[in-house]
């Protein structure tokens, strides 16, 4: 579970399992339908559904033990609505009462089992999902004011929804919901029956803030202030209707908290153009003809008159259809850069909606000349395309590589506004937990990206050894090379949500400064390369070679007791992971692990256990869905557990697990678009992209992709760089997911994985593919990726 990108300031296991036993009788239920039928290759903007993920899994086997009594499941809390590439602004439904509601996760606009909506919002302002503003309502007939909001009944068959577009039938008010999207801007279309009662209810939420009418076409407004990231897109937004109002008025909240026998009472004023306060808002009335549209336009800026340049430079109109029609172009440009063939068409649906949603971070905030607001609350003028902040934690781990391929460009103006965003604040932004964007510059650095390394150094440097920086408990992990925790009074039942989460936070700081030594070294930096590199191993500090687990430890060294390595912890010792997820999160030294282990025997029959043992703790994880054994593929810490097969001799074992993972963690439901967990702004979409294509970065900081098993006959992966990426499986099918033998441009090829080297000036990566393993393949100590522990 994360909340949002955080700024500174702000028992011994002996089970073993045969490679065949992992491939399980669920995966045979995944490819029940007919496979790998050919046909004409279809454009990946016309695959894609962004509907994918807004669904929960259904499968009691796959979910666990969530969610606890009285909230829903996670599901992967994605929207469907329409926006373009990485923009601020989503046009999206809304049917989840954030304001009224517990909330789960995120504030998601979003969920796909319920049956009422409640509105739509235009994205972009200082906030997003369901907490975006203004909501906007089409109804025909009575209407209550929000945040008791009316709430209409829609046609689940009549739902659609493509990159750059969303539709919904509203059967309540025999109402028809378009809505498409600029970078900038978002378009509605509502086209309502024959009436004297039409209205459009425009609100802001409880934050509140200030709408005032303006002329008969046009209603602005401005949200109150708050410390949350309003440097994203700006608090003021201006919103045009194509139609004039034929009557209206103003309507709040009363101020205060009497709640009486409700919520409280309201105030709502006839004929009254401004109004300010909590659910402050504008009613707005029509009279309309049978099938008659009626369009708004909305933009959003660091004042009005931003946001009115945005409206006029990129919805001059009312061209809905045309701007629609824009929108798709972009996302099929981008798309269709990744050409599969082969697999069965939900696997084809699977793959581009995954690849769609991957796009989902990070926001732009404004174009090159367009103004912002900076993190010390200053309006500039953008002299690149500015982008918010990563959600290191989340996409950090995968997604920054699938952008790197593919976006080189965009990569380089995300770079610079983080280091921008540093030069503001005083250090790098951090995300949730650990400091990982040093995986990001990096990253981007080993991939051959031009950029001013030696500034980013100074920050992502300053964050690693000032203890005044977003490291919490630096002087501690510094000082003794681990971060105690400490125990609960009373040893409250898991998952315990506070504590420091210090065995997690060793591990995550311990990969982070990995990075920092080899970025350090590529900058000619030694003494610092020397340092982080001994800091690198600080993983070893909690891990109990007498029972095989990470665990933590209190101020005075000692192991925490009782352990219980199958609970899962919010906080305490674990971050949202039990000790065996998160025992894998060494990616930088995975050679290390399997000494630690007890060698490669050891280390296989522990993994094998990981897939293998049921999943039954006593505390209940929200988080922790998608369950394969131990493995929670629903969140982040364990994510690349499939893949270090490839470090012990058994890369079959990863061929195995990864087809499990893409069958029956996605889509598997009823719906077809459920996901494990929080796809968390397209950290869990870019996993199934590239396992999908056959390849994934363990580590992001690191030029190496391990191989799993494509799902594709073939696909073509055009780079940034203009060069192809061909990854051919032959002999492809459901049962033949074994590689056999490979070649990488024409050379025989027998690691299970590859430099971006030997692909940067384009490959083509031939994999024959058949029912069993070929366990001499990729399995020999000299086969596996590097590691700290063997350069």
């Amino acid at each position: 579970m994360k909340q949002g990108v955080r700024t500174p300031n702000q028992g011994s296991s002996t089970g073993r399992v045969s490679g065949s036993l992992l491939l399980l009788a669920t995966t045979a239920l995944s490819f029940a339908a007919p496979l790998y039928a050919q046909r004409a290759p279809q454009s990946g903007v016309d695959e894609a559904n962004p509907l994918v993920g807004t669904a929960p899994l259904d499968r009691p086997e796959l979910i666990g033990n969530a969610p606890p009594a009285g909230e829903p499941l996670y599901s992967g809390l994605t929207s469907p609505g329409a926006r373009l590439p990485h923009s601020a602004v989503e046009a999206a439904p809304v049917n989840a009462n954030i304001e009224l509601s517990y909330p789960w996760g995120v504030a998601t606009p979003y969920y796909y089992t319920n049956p009422t909506m409640i509105g739509f919002t235009g994205g972009g302002g200082p906030t997003y999902g369901a907490r975006a503003t203004p909501t906007l309502m089409p109804i025909v007939g009575d209407w209550t004011v929000p945040p008791v909001y009316t709430e209409a009944y829609y046609d689940k068959a009549r739902e659609k929804a493509a990159p750059g577009y969303y539709s919904v039938f509203l059967d309540t008010f025999r109402t028809k919901v378009e809505l498409t999207a600029t970078q900038a801007t978002a378009l509605m279309r509502f086209t309502f029956p024959a009436t004297e009662r039409a209205h459009v209810i425009l609100n802001l939420q409880g934050r509140g803030g200030t709408v005032e009418i303006v002329g008969d076409r046009k209603v602005r407004g401005v949200v109150a202030a708050r410390n949350d990231h309003e440097a994203r897109d700006g608090r003021y937004f201006v919103a045009e209707f194509s139609k004039p109002f034929k009557r209206f008025g103003a309507f709040r909240k009363s101020p205060g908290n009497a709640r009486g026998y409700g919520i409280g009472d309201k105030e709502v004023l006839p004929d009254t153009r401004t109004i300010e306060g909590g659910f402050a808002g504008s009613y707005l009335d029509f009279t309309t003809a049978q099938g008659e549209a009626v369009l708004v336009k909305i933009a959003h800026g660091a004042s009005y008159e931003v946001a009115e340049a945005r409206l006029r430079a990129e919805s001059p109109g009312w061209d809905f259809d045309g701007i629609r029609g824009k929108a798709r172009a972009e996302w099929a440009q981008l798309l269709d850069r990744v050409q599969v063939s082969g697999g069965t068409p939900k696997q084809r649906m699977l793959f581009y909606s995954t690849l769609f949603q991957s796009f989902a971070s990070p926001r732009l905030v404004a174009r090159k000349g367009e103004d912002f607001t900076d993190g010390k609350g200053k309006t500039q003028t953008a002299a690149y395309d500015r982008y918010g902040p990563v959600p290191f934690w989340d996409t950090g781990r995968n997604q920054i590589v699938l952008l790197e391929l593919m976006e080189p460009e965009t990569v380089r103006d995300i770079m610079r506004s983080e280091l921008d965003m540093a030069r503001e604040r005083g250090f790098m932004n951090t995300s949730f937990h650990a400091d990982n964007a040093v995986f990001l510059y990096l990253g981007a650095m080993r991939r051959g990206i031009a950029f001013d390394y030696e500034a980013a150094y100074e920050y992502l440097r300053k964050n690693a050894v000032d203890p005044k920086g977003p490291r919490d408990f630096l002087a501690e992990y510094d000082k003794q090379g681990w971060i105690s925790d400490e125990i609960p009074a009373g040893n409250p039942s898991p998952p315990y949500a506070g504590g420091k989460a210090g065995a997690a936070k060793t591990l995550e700081y311990a990969w982070d400064d990995h990075a920092m030594a080899e970025m350090a070294e590529r900058l000619g930096k030694h003494d610092d390369a020397r340092r982080f590199r001994k800091r690198a191993a600080n993983w070893r500090n909690v891990f109990d070679r007498s029972i095989g687990f990470v665990r933590g430890r209190t101020a005075d060294g000692k192991w925490i007791s009782p352990f219980d390595p199958a609970e899962p912890y919010y906080n305490f010792m674990m971050k949202e992971a039990s000790g065996w997820s998160t025992l894998w999160l060494v990616p930088h030294d995975v050679q290390g692990l399997i000494d630690a282990l007890g060698g490669r025997a050891a280390f296989n029959a522990k993994l094998d256990e990981f897939f293998t043992r049921p999943y039954n703790p006593k505390g209940i994880c929200r988080d922790c869905t998608g369950m394969i054994g131990q493995y929670v593929h629903g969140n982040q810490p364990d994510q690349q557990a499939p893949f270090l097969y490839a470090w012990s001799g058994q890369p079959w074992k990863t061929q195995e697990l990864t087809r499990r993972v893409l069958g029956d963690l996605y889509g598997s439901d009823a719906s077809g678009y459920g996901y494990s967990g929080m796809d968390d702004q397209g950290a869990t979409s870019s996993w199934y992209a590239m396992a999908a294509l056959g390849f994934y970065p363990v580590d992001p900081s690191s030029d190496e992709y391990i191989i799993g098993s494509p799902i594709f006959d073939r696909s073509v992966l055009r780079m940034g760089n203009g060069k192809a990426l061909e990854i051919v499986a032959k002999n492809n099918s459901a049962k033949n997911l074994y590689i056999q033998s490979a070649t990488l441009n024409g050379r025989p090829w027998n690691k299970p994985w590859f430099r971006h080297a030997d692909i940067a000036d384009g490959a083509k990566l031939v994999l024959v593919m058949g029912p069993k393993p070929n366990k001499g393949w990729g399995s020999a100590p000299g086969d596996a990726p590097p590691s700290m522990s063997r350069r």
